[in-house]
């Protein structure tokens, strides 16, 4: 027999997992919003030269490929690819319609994204990112207001124990240098995909991946490690923490002198958000002043922060953080039929409490009353509303709360209103 699995690294999102995504995403997009960045898309693909030598050695393994189609199918080429992420993509706009976009462009972007890795726990092939980026503007100003952005989303949402990890680019190759005795740039540039996996497989790991790459001795690189923890914090770093005072960001701060982000894009400024148990993080990001030039000719400043939205469902799955409301039923009330002679009745009271503004099911047959309580609690419907014989011929409702079992028969024209309340306050 087929599988019915989906292929591995992606998901099927039934009703209570879109229920708490778009809680997620919504959480998202008012508070991006109140920061004064603007709604944008981009395709699902991109022309593959577009995407290639953006990601650095790593990044550019883990592209999605599109072979070419029809008559050059045969070929096995690619010509497009899945977008990585959603900052390549970005410039690639920024640069297209330069002369149509402010001088100062903030843009949130939330969509999907593809990588060829390796599924884990919180790590799939196919997932989302909610970006946010600005675009004209060198000011730490930029990377302060996108600190406090996600500081907020993370706190609206009930996280209260993320730290976001700062470091500086310019400042890792010194710290190769002085700490690492690596000095040539390739191997820097290697160096710093090992040294980016220290949280996920700690000193000794990343010792011993040093060595194995002939980058360093493993002797060399613990003395290392120990001697960069000492680091004091850069100069702009301290300027821009300085400016996170009474912002949501001041108080989840934490200077990360082994912080290195692996994508080769970035030149400043680089974060990353933690949190307690959780091999990887939920977000990260950081100043990309070149990535544009690469398409536009010329380079403009730019600095960007993705939350990741699978890991944070994840999180907050496991730790029980999402509202009753969203694990609850997607209907208010369900209207059930009492006899094939009902039906058309049980229709148009539905109608009528929806337009009340109630969310309203219909079961769709007539069964007996116990049979459809039973079926309006499995989907976590808090009322039942009931009109029999006798409450059609007194023009009544009865209304049962499927939560203490109570039942109270009302007027028909108030049965909007009266459901309504009770939603409201429950």
């Amino acid at each position: 027999m087929q599988s019915t699995k989906p292929p591995s690294g992606t998901r099927d999102f039934l009703p209570e997992d879109i229920r708490r995504r778009e809680y997620v995403i919504g959480t998202v997009r008012r508070v991006y919003e109140r920061y004064g960045f603007e709604p944008l898309e981009t395709p699902a693909f991109e022309n593959i030269e577009t995407l290639l030598g953006k990601y650095g050695e790593e990044g550019n393994k883990l592209i999605f490929k599109i072979l070419k189609r029809g008559e050059h199918e045969a070929s096995g080429e690619a010509d497009l690819a899945l977008r990585y992420d959603l900052t390549v993509p970005l410039a690639r706009v920024v640069a297209q319609y330069q002369n149509e976009l402010p001088k100062f462009f903030k843009r949130y972007q939330i969509q999907p994204v593809w990588r060829a890795d390796r599924p884990a726990k919180g790590r799939f092939r196919e997932f989302f990112q909610c970006d946010i980026d600005s675009i004209g503007s060198t000011s730490a100003v930029v990377e302060v207001e996108q600190l406090a952005a996600v500081s907020e989303v993370l706190t609206t949402l009930g996280f209260v124990d993320f730290k976001i990890r700062i470091n500086h680019r310019q400042e890792l190759p010194a710290l190769l240098a002085q700490h690492f005795a690596i000095h040539e740039p390739p191997k820097q540039a290697e160096a710093l995909i090992t040294l980016d996996k220290l949280d996920k497989i700690g000193p000794e790991g990343v010792a011993d991946e040093l060595e194995k790459r002939q980058l360093t001795t493993r002797a060399q690189a613990l003395q290392g490690l120990k001697d960069a923890a000492t680091r004091a914090v850069p100069e702009s770093l301290a300027a821009m923490i300085q400016l996170c005072l009474g912002t949501p960001a001041a108080n989840h701060l934490l200077f990360d002198p082994f912080l290195a982000r692996g994508l080769s894009y970035y030149t400043g400024a680089i974060m990353e958000i933690s949190v307690p148990d959780l091999a990887g993080s939920l977000g990260g990001g950081g100043r990309y002043d070149n990535l544009v030039g690469m398409f536009l000719g010329r380079d403009v400043p730019a600095c960007g922060f993705s939350l990741g939205l699978e890991r944070i469902i994840v999180v907050m799955t496991e730790r029980g953080m999402f509202p009753a409301s969203v694990a609850g039923g997607n209907a208010d009330v369900m209207v059930t039929i009492w006899n094939d002679g009902s039906r058309s009745d049980a229709l148009m009271l539905a109608g009528e409490l929806r337009s009340g503004g109630l969310r309203v099911d219909v079961y769709p047959e007539p069964d007996k009353l116990g049979k459809q309580f039973k079926y309006a609690s499995s989907r976590s419907v808090p009322f039942v509303a009931i009109v029999g014989d006798d409450e059609r011929a007194n023009g009544m409702v009865s209304v049962k709360d499927m939560k203490n079992g109570e039942q109270q028969t009302i007027a028909r024209a108030e049965a909007a209103n009266y459901i309504a309340s009770r939603v409201r306050a429950s």
